[in-house]
């Protein structure tokens, strides 16, 4: 039993207790387990407490009344703290949050009916806990993790933003910085989250898994590294979301956390502390309300169930008699209910051993076994009674009522030996009729001590042990020990344990010897009960005499009354239980008045059709014990009460005991204890038949759901395996139906869903909306279902059109598509026939239609759309605003297609007719901006391409209804622009080259930059608005690619025409160098031509190279003529110094003169200085290396051809003039080797022209070596340049006419003559 508590905190927390017809009750007058006759009386409807008031008829069991006239609305009969008030304390506030919540706005009488209903919730779930027979707790269902608090949102919320701000100090790479980022301002500062977390539906688990859906497809577009694999990555960046994640807090704290939770499989204790907070129960209540209802004690929860069981049985007969229209089938499923409670009941094994009962397994029912139907057990009661001539005997099996006792003899001391010497040896033996013999140790006799224990074992209820002491024989040839004394033990299983003195017969010894032992006999569990009793009946125990009666459990619905005499094992006479009913007798029965004796006896009986058997105890305690165990043992639905003088004499003992253990206890303290028993009691033993279970389940369901809510735990609604188990157990035992428990449960669903926007899982909704129609269905539970299933289809409708604020990032997962099945079960008509899918298909689109304007009102109302557009902001600002919205609609749709198209796979095209939809009213607002916007203003231009690369990437959404008119509007604008940069690019054309310096800029001139930049910006601007439909983007792409031809090409005509008008201003002679004008208008026309392919070419189709081919011939064949245009000049060159040395050819006007100078090679040094020059040039400001080998190839092949024809087909057969020859050799070494440092390959190099110069001028230079060679060795001889002095000389000293003019010129040609070294 357990300790009761009490002291001045039982006073105050025991206000509730008292009412205001109640006065100070002394505690003598206190009957805290029996009352009399009277006090069983049928209270009055205004005494009745709540759910003990009688019901209006038995048909109310088929057909229950309206809910609304449930407990919850039904005060107590009006208890109010008259101690309280007597004594002027204030009253007590509410002990719990929980009783605050629900009781501020009742009146003290409905507090006190609150508070009542509760202790006796907690009355019939301690009895479930107690003793379940019917269900077990479940160990598959899902676990829950922890969930996460708005507190906890806070925090995570800062340690992000730590991290992205740089000052957690965890090292991290940009992949995984960004991705942190994105997640911070995406998830966690999401709206939708923080209200997902005031909801009590997202838990530490569902951050962890978004995060890691985000990195994954992140890590997916990655570049593989060697040695490095993606998984690896995914790992490490998950360990340091979860560093971050979890801060400075300690990881084992978060294990002990998860580890220790209430999905555990929970033991009673841990169920009975669980269902103490759910009701608000105190511990002091419960234990009084613990040892009240005998808890502990096995025996009588058993037979609380029989009892209940028959009183179930009794009423559903009472209600198939009272209501004739009833249908069978209920009639059939209540008895069969209560026919599988029976067989749970007697399928529990009674243990016939001595295993102690509180190691009984009493959970689960052994479901082998065949339930008897309740006719079967109706038949089996009456072959009992009919069967046997004796009356009561039932056939039972030996082993079924054989008892098995343990006894422990424990041998201590024997005093007073003195006929044997000290030293001498002795011992003692224990034997049990039938049974082995024990020998204890050996001992002196001065010290006869042993402590030595034996067990036995037997099915004897009056056994008898026989301790002898004997002393070892001295004599060698004596065969026995010498037996000193013995003593006989008759134990009993209800005799006290404990050590004991016991006279010794003595047989050859004179002493008076004593001996100490210590008996314990074990009770097996199938005794209930056992002693002497005076028993008479009129078929068995036909004499009036003393008897050893034992009450034996036989099975859970079967019990003997079996006499036994001493040392038998086998009763005597054997009476079952069976249709029994005990019941005190207060005088002595006169058939037995000539019988009894002169003592007083304390008379009893038990009763039964046809039969009744009387009993009697020596005292009035014994006699109260024997009632009691019958009383549990035939289930029977009346509680006997003990005579009024035994109540007076029990009262008077228990207030002496109390005034003895609190001698300083007021007289007031005293009432407030009696009065705190008194309602305890009378919620203890309520009549369990009067009370209205379902209602009473449907608060207990409610507190345990809202007890679940309020956890720690992200459950979702689904209640823990201790929770399950308890609500299963109670329904089955107290008979709640399973269809009305589960339409109440989903009732408190919808509750907790709509008035306190908690999260609620769909699936568990979809399981109780299942139940219904599963077996009978009342016309209540039909009325209440009806409701339930309207509120139900609301709420559903109102999830799917805020899908995303219901179920924001698929959390909880597979939330949405749950919500969807339900929403399909609940649009059938009716258990059986499915619901059409046009109808459901119907129900999504409607709900679909609503989410869109709903989604798109919110994204409006947060950038204040109606503000911008009633407003006078600039234009820009508008475009700006609306661009925002757009990438707002994005994100939307976008996350919708992450989140929730997987839940909404059967509905895929209603789910893009939602995104047309969204679109559509997006779009009368683009509109609205659009044509705010002046003319010929291209900020537009960026909304449409954040528009197109969307939609055209959205295979659903691709050429819909919105791209299409994304097109129409903006089709003209694109237009427009093209046409006015056209006109722009050719104005520039025009008025730059005008004005063109020719100086160098990037690859050519200014102007042709500037041209080329806006021809590539007009094509990538229009390329990049990847323009959806493909005859417009063609239509596009052609005149684009045309226009840059003609472009082109204009600009290539001007530049030529430049270049000619340089090249002409040029000089003529070896002083000629080519400008750097010239240069940059020759790159001019090399940029050009490199931009024909990319933007002369379309895209696709067969004529793509068209105008690309076009432009670049003719590019090309101006370039061919920029460059056969300077080879040409260089070669005029040329062929001005090839005529100077032309001069000393023989016969020509000047050549003597210009014999007789010394041969030089001015010209060639001054024409190769002049090539070398312009070699230098080009190289310097010509880019094209390509181009350059090719001008140069083509001006060194054009010099020899020159010279070629100059030396072979002129002068074939005259020979050259030293000075000729001089200079025409330093002018071919130095081209051939400086052209030859150019890059002029070999093959261009040795062409045949060079081979033929190289090979007249080698010959000419052997004759002119050996010329002068034969001059020199011949005497007298004289100089070419004297001869001709002296020719000169003699022509002048002539009379001749002219010789005046010759002497004239031969006097100025003497300045001119090298002096001679030989003689005149």
């Amino acid at each position: 039993m357990m300790r009761e508590s009490s002291s001045s905190e039982e006073d105050e927390n025991w206000k509730y207790a008292q009412g205001p017809s109640m006065s100070l009750i002394q505690p003598s007058l206190i009957q805290p387990k029996f009352g009399t006759p009277e006090d069983n009386r049928p209270l009055s409807p205004q005494q009745q407490p709540l759910h003990l008031k009688l019901k209006d008829s038995p048909a109310s069991i088929a057909v229950r009344k309206n809910s609304s006239t449930s407990a919850l609305a039904v005060p107590f009969g009006g208890c109010t703290p008259a101690i309280r008030r007597a004594s002027g304390e204030p009253r007590s506030t509410s002990p719990s949050p929980s009783i605050l919540s629900v009781s501020d706005g009742l009146s003290e009488t409905d507090q006190e009916a609150d508070r009542r209903e509760r202790l006796l919730l907690y009355v019939l779930v301690m009895r479930c806990i107690a003793y379940p027979f019917c269900a077990k707790q479940p160990t598959d269902l899902a676990q829950r993790q922890l969930k996460v608090t708005p507190a906890q949102l806070l925090q995570i919320r800062d340690r992000f933003q730590i991290f992205v701000s740089g000052g957690s100090g965890i090292v991290a790479d940009e992949a995984f910085s960004n991705a942190v980022r994105s997640y911070h301002g995406v998830f966690l500062q999401s709206e939708q989250v923080a209200a997902l977390v005031r909801s009590g539906g997202c838990s530490v688990r569902d951050f962890r898994d978004v995060f890691k859906s985000n990195i994954e497809m992140r890590v997916r577009c990655l570049p593989e590294i060697d040695g490095l694999s993606k998984e690896t990555v995914l790992s490490s960046w998950m360990a340091k979301f979860d560093q971050i994640f979890r801060g400075n807090e300690d990881p084992r704290r978060a294990q002990r956390m998860a580890a220790c939770q209430s999905e555990l499989v929970l033991s009673k204790e841990q169920l009975y502390d669980l269902f103490q907070a759910v009701l608000n129960v105190r511990k002091y209540e419960h234990q009084i309300m613990f040892n009240a209802c005998q808890l502990d004690n096995t025996d009588e929860q058993a037979a609380q169930i029989r009892r209940e069981l028959d009183g179930r049985l009794q009423a559903l007969d009472e209600a198939m008699m009272a209501m004739k229209n009833m249908e069978s089938i209920y009639y059939d499923e209540a008895t069969a209910a209560v026919d599988q409670l029976m067989s749970n009941l007697e399928a529990v094994p009674v243990h016939i051993g001595n295993s102690d009962t509180s190691e009984r397994h009493l959970g689960l029912p052994h479901h082998h076994q065949t339930p008897l139907t309740l006719k079967q057990k109706c038949k089996r009661q009456i072959r009992g009674l009919a069967g046997e001539p004796e009356g009561g005997f039932l056939n039972y099996s030996r082993a079924s009522i054989q008892l098995n006792f343990c006894i422990e003899v424990v041998v201590c001391e024997v005093r007073n030996l003195k006929c044997v010497p000290g030293n001498r040896i002795v011992y003692c033996t224990m034997e049990l009729d039938g049974s082995e013999k024990f020998q204890t140790d050996q001992a002196e006799a001065s010290r006869a001590m042993w402590d030595t224990q034996a067990d036995f074992t037997t099915s004897q209820p009056l056994p008898t042990i026989k301790v002898k002491l004997f002393a070892e024989s001295s004599r060698m040839l004596s065969l026995e020990d010498k037996e000193l004394g013995k003593v006989v033990i008759k134990p009993t299983c209800t005799k006290a344990n404990g050590c004991e003195w016991y006279k010794m017969i003595s047989k050859d010894c004179s002493d008076d010897l004593s001996i100490k032992i210590i008996v314990h006999m074990e009770k097996p569990s199938n005794l209930k009960h056992c002693g002497w009793l005076w028993v008479a009946g009129r078929h068995l125990f036909k004499n009036w005499k003393k008897r050893y009666i034992c009450l034996i459990q036989v099975s859970q619905y079967n019990f003997v009354m079996a006499s036994f005499h001493e040392r038998k094992s086998e009763p005597q006479e054997v009476m079952s239980l069976n249709d029994c009913t005990v019941d005190y007798l207060f005088e002595t029965p006169p058939e037995l008045l000539s019988s009894t004796s002169t003592a007083v006896h304390y008379f009893f009986s038990t009763v039964r059709e046809g039969d009744s058997v009387t009993y009697a105890a020596e005292d009035e305690t014994s006699r109260q014990l024997w009632v009691q165990a019958i009383y549990r043992a035939t289930g029977q639905a009346h509680k006997p009460q003990p005579p009024q003088a035994a109540v007076q004499t029990v009262n008077v003992t228990t207030a002496a005991a109390s005034v003895v253990q609190a001698p300083s206890s007021s007289s007031l303290t005293s009432a407030v204890s009696a009065t705190r028993r008194t309602v305890l009691d009378e919620l203890v033993y309520a009549d369990l038949r009067r009370l209205d279970h379902a209602a009473l389940f449907r608060r207990l369901q409610c507190l345990t759901l809202e007890h679940r809510l309020s956890d720690p735990y992200c459950s979702l609604g689904w209640l823990s395996p201790g929770q399950l188990f308890v609500l299963d157990e109670y329904c089955a035992r107290y008979g709640v139906r399973g269809c009305l428990r589960h339409i109440y449960y989903l009732e408190n669903l919808l509750d907790a869903q709509e008035a306190r926007n908690l999260t609620i899982d769909p699936t568990l909704m979809h399981y109780s909306f299942a139940f219904y129609g599963i077996g009978t269905v009342l016309q209540e539970e039909r009325a209440l279902f009806d409701r339930v299933k309207l509120r139900l289809r609301q709420l559903l409708m109102q999830q799917l059109t805020e899908f995303r604020f219901y179920f924001p990032f698929g959390r909880p997962e597979g939330a949405l598509k749950g919500t969807l099945s339900l929403l399909e079960r609940v649009l059938m008509k009716d258990i059986v026939t499915p619901v059409d899918a046009a109808e459901v298909r119907k129900a999504v689109q409607s709900c679909l239609e609503e989410a869109a304007y709903v989604n798109y009102c919110r994204i409006a109302d947060f950038a204040n759309i109606e503000e911008m557009v009633q407003s006078n902001w600039p234009t820009d600002r508008k475009m700006k605003c609306i661009v925002h919205v757009a990438e707002m609609c994005i994100e939307v749709l976008q996350q919708n297609e992450e989140h929730h198209a997987e839940a909404f796979a059967w509905f895929s095209d209603l789910l893009v007719e939602h995104a047309e939809i969204f679109w559509s009213m997006f779009a009368v607002d683009m509109q609205t901006v659009l044509e705010s916007q002046p003319p010929d203003v291209w900020d537009s231009f960026p909304l449409f391409q954040l528009l197109n690369d969307y939609l055209r990437c959205d295979a659903n959404l691709r050429h819909g209804k919105f791209h299409k008119q994304l097109q129409e509007t903006f089709a003209p604008q694109v237009v427009r622009y093209v046409d006015l940069m056209e006109s722009s690019i050719g104005q520039s054309i025009h008025k730059g080259f005008e004005r063109e310096t020719w100086t160098p800029n990037g690859g050519g001139c200014a102007t042709s930059s500037d041209l080329l930049w806006k021809l590539e910006a007009l094509q990538s601007f229009i390329t990049d608005l990847h323009w959806p439909e493909p005859v417009f983007a063609e239509h596009l792409d052609s005149r684009l690619k045309s226009m840059a031809a003609d472009m082109l090409e204009a600009a290539g005509r001007r530049t030529a025409t430049a270049f000619d008008t340089e090249l002409k201003r040029g000089s003529s002679w070896v002083d000629f160098l080519l400008s750097v004008e010239l240069c940059v208008m020759f790159n001019t026309c090399v940029e050009l031509k490199s931009k024909v392919f990319s933007l002369c070419s379309m895209s696709s189709g067969e004529t793509m190279y068209e105008y690309h081919a076009r432009t670049g011939e003719f590019l090309e064949g101006l370039q061919s003529r920029l460059v056969n245009s300077i080879v040409d000049h260089f070669c005029g060159v040329f062929e001005m110094v090839l005529a100077r040395l032309a001069r000393y050819d023989k016969g020509a006007m000047f050549s003597t003169l210009f014999s007789i100078a010394k041969p030089t090679d001015e010209i060639g040094k001054e024409y190769v200085d002049f090539c070398q020059a312009n070699i230098e040039q080009v190289r310097r400001h010509v880019y094209d290396e390509s181009l350059v080998l090719s001008l140069f190839e083509i001006w060194y092949s054009r010099q020899f051809r020159l010279l070629q024809d100059w030396l072979v087909k002129e002068r074939a057969s005259d020979s050259l003039h030293p000075c000729q020859i001089t200079c025409l050799s330093f002018i071919i070494k130095k081209l051939h080797s400086d052209f030859e440092l150019q890059g002029i390959t070999r093959d261009v190099l040795e062409i045949t022209c060079f081979a033929a110069v190289n090979y007249r001028i080698q010959a000419e230079e052997a004759t002119l070596s050996m010329r002068l060679g034969e001059a020199s060795t011949s005497p007298g001889s004289r100089s070419p340049l004297g001869s001709m002095a002296g020719s000169i000389s003699s022509i002048g000293s002539s009379k001749s006419p002219g010789a005046g003019g010759i002497s004239s010129i031969a006097s100025s040609l003497s300045g001119f003559l090298p002096k001679s070294g030989g003689t005149s």
